[in-house]
């Protein structure tokens, strides 16, 4: 489980086949806001993913051995964003919520709902709108003024329509996480809130 509060934003050193699909190497950055050691969760752009064992190379090297290793099968590659990224993409961090964390964002699970396309992004009078189309089917779950998660960022739906909803992204946002990168026609990983699939699947089983 997550909150959507980006730690750190971290680089893709490589990415290599393996035989359960590919392994993504990325280096963390520095400071010591994602420390995680093998079969750890962390979030890489909000897809919950495990930490494995370091390349046995990296005995000895600082630099390589602080590189996160994800194992990441066809299915993920198949369903979210991640199929995408390639070296020296700026990817976003969160290690697991522990029951010391601070809720300071909303509950997320790290399980990818689909993938969205960025549709436009207008900057007017200092405000940072970006509109984003949904699978047809994530639109059910998205409410104005609701919280979603953008590539693990929490965010706060800012306006919706019938096929596409928006997002208004604070300078801080900008700064701490990769939105800031974000380009017309790009992908995302969307996680609608789970409260909202809660009441929508209660609903459909009962009416």
């Amino acid at each position: 489980m997550f909150t959507g509060i980006v730690q750190q934003v971290g680089v893709v050193a490589a990415v290599t086949r393996s035989g359960c699909g590919r392994t993504l190497h990325i280096d963390p950055g520095g400071g010591e806001a994602v420390v995680a050691a093998p079969g750890d969760s962390v979030a890489v752009n909000g897809c919950c993913l495990t930490v494995t064992p370091p390349d046995p190379g990296s005995a000895g090297d600082a630099a390589a051995a602080r590189v996160l290793r994800f194992d990441v099968i066809q299915q993920t590659l198949r369903t979210t964003a991640l199929g995408g990224l390639a070296v020296g993409d700026a990817v976003n961090l969160e290690p697991a919520v522990t029951a010391a964390t601070l809720m300071s964002g909303h509950l997320v699970q790290g399980h990818i709902d689909g993938v969205g396309t960025v549709r436009s992004i207008r900057v007017d009078a200092g405000e940072h709108r970006v509109r984003l189309e949904p699978p047809p089917e994530l639109m059910e779950f998205i409410v104005d003024k609701g919280s979603i998660a953008i590539d693990g960022v929490s965010l706060t739906v800012a306006s919706i329509g019938d096929s596409w909803f928006e997002v208004a992204l604070i300078p801080t946002t900008l700064e701490l996480t990769n939105l800031g990168g974000l380009c017309e026609a790009g992908r995302v990983n969307i996680e609608a809130d789970y409260v909202a699939k809660i009441v929508v699947s209660w609903l459909r089983r009962t009416h």
